[in-house]
C-alpha cells in the first residue's frame, strides 16, 4: 500500500544517479520511503545518491534498460533489497540530438534504436516486471503506483530531438493504457510532463547564448528545478493520488500550454 500512516512504502526509481531522478529518490526518501536507487553505468554516482538519502534501508541496484535481461534483474535485485515493490518512478531516459537534414540514414536509425529501446521498451519492461510483482506479492497489488516522468516535447515537438520526444509521446499513452489496465487492480498509473528543467546536463546550454531564450518560455522567467518535479512525482505515488490515476501532469512552469 504506498504511503500508508505506520507502513514504510518501498520505492523503485530508474535513472536516480543525478539530475531529477536523484531529486525523486530524496523526496521519497525524505518522507520515509525505502528507496532503491538505480544506475544504468554511472554505479559511482548511484552509490553517493545512496548515502546521501535520509533515513535507511536503502538500496543501489543498476542494469541497462535497453537490455530486457538486465531490467528483469534490477527489478528482483530491488524486490530483494527493499523486501517487495510499492512504487514504481520510470525516470530514466536516453536524450540523443539528431537533426534530420544532417544526419545520414545510418545517423537515423541508431538514434532511433538506441532512445526507444531506453525510453519506450525499457520503460514498458520495468513496468511489467513491478506489475507482475504487485499481481503475484502475498498481500497484493491495492495501492500501487506507476509514476512516468514524460516530457512537454510530447505535446509541442522537438525537431531536433525527434526520436525523444516521439517516446515521451508514446510513455505518455502507455501510461494511460496502464491506468486502465491496472485500475481494477487498484494500482494507480500517472505521468509528469516536464518543461526545461535544470540538471548537470543542462548547464552549458543554459549558460550559452540560448540560455535567456529558454528561460523566457516561462512567465516566471526561469526554468524548473529538479526537486518541482520531484514534489509532483511525490504527490502522485501517495495515497491521496488514485483519482489522478490516467493524467499527466504538466510540470513547465506555464512554458507550454495545451
Amino acid at each position: 500500500m504506498a504511503t500508508v500512516p505506520g507502513v514504510r512504502t518501498r520505492s523503485l526509481v530508474t535513472g536516480s544517479s543525478r539530475g531529477i531522478g536523484a531529486a525523486i529518490a530524496h523526496a521519497l526518501a525524505a518522507r520515509g520511503d525505502a528507496v532503491a536507487v538505480h544506475a544504468g553505468t554511472n554505479v559511482d554516482a548511484g552509490r553517493a545518491v545512496v548515502e546521501a538519502l535520509p533515513g535507511e534501508g536503502h538500496v543501489l541496484v543498476s542494469g541497462d534498460l535497453a537490455d530486457p535481461d538486465a531490467v528483469a534483474g534490477l527489478v528482483a535485485d530491488a524486490v530483494t533489497g527493499l523486501g517487495g515493490i510499492d512504487v514504481l518512478v520510470n525516470n530514466a531516459a536516453a536524450h540523443d540530438p539528431l537533426v534530420i537534414e544532417d544526419s545520414d540514414y545510418e545517423q537515423w536509425q541508431a538514434s532511433w534504436q538506441k532512445v526507444l529501446s531506453v525510453n519506450l521498451v525499457g520503460t514498458a519492461n520495468v513496468s511489467w516486471q513491478v506489475v507482475r510483482h504487485l499481481l503475484d506479492r502475498p498481500e497484493g497489488p491495492d495501492g500501487g503506483r506507476i509514476v512516468t516522468v514524460g516530457s512537454r516535447g510530447a505535446y509541442r515537438g522537438e525537431p531536433q530531438a525527434m526520436a525523444y520526444g516521439a517516446s515521451k509521446a508514446a510513455v505518455h499513452s502507455l501510461t494511460q493504457s496502464l491506468a486502465l489496465a491496472l485500475g481494477g487492480h487498484g494500482i494507480a498509473v500517472s505521468a509528469v510532463a516536464p518543461g526545461f528543467v535544470a540538471t548537470d546536463m543542462a548547464t552549458s546550454l543554459l549558460a550559452g547564448p540560448v540560455g535567456d531564450g529558454i528561460r523566457a518560455q516561462s512567465p516566471f522567467g526561469r526554468v524548473g528545478e529538479p526537486p518541482e518535479v520531484a514534489a509532483a512525482v511525490a504527490f502522485l505515488t501517495g495515497p491521496d493520488a488514485l483519482w489522478c490515476s490516467g493524467a499527466v501532469l504538466d510540470v513547465n512552469g506555464a512554458s507550454y500550454l495545451r
